[in-house]
């Protein structure tokens, strides 16, 4: 936070009964300390989070697993498509050298009157 740490901050609030709050708060004010606001904002951020990953099917003991296992199976599938592509590129330069061979020993005549 910015400024003065230990300035207090005025809620807006129904709540009746506020007669002690400063002449410049409005007239329904609840004065709360930086470090409370601080606490309530953690508080509601972790509900955040906690409702967020119930909504999406996270929640309860096995969250932590599920999650390393949705890690290790897009880790597999980065292996398996890093794999596929070596795999083409090898194919690939190991046609080319073959007809390479091929061609040459057609005009060598290795195998015969070629070309």
């Amino acid at each position: 936070m910015s400024g003065d740490e230990r300035a207090p901050v005025y809620l807006a609030t129904s709540v009746a009964g506020t007669e002690s709050a400063p002449p410049g708060a409005p007239h329904h004010a609840v004065q709360i300390s930086p470090i409370e606001l601080e606490a309530m904002l953690t508080r509601a951020a972790q509900q955040g989070a906690r409702q967020a990953l119930a909504d999406v099917g996270l929640e309860g003991k096995h969250a932590a697993l599920d999650i390393r296992d949705l890690r290790s199976l897009l880790d597999c599938v980065r292996f398996v498509r890093r794999t596929a592509v070596q795999t083409t590129v090898h194919l690939i330069t190991t046609g080319l050298i073959l007809a390479l061979l091929a061609g040459i020993a057609l005009k060598l005549r290795i195998f015969g009157s070629g070309g």
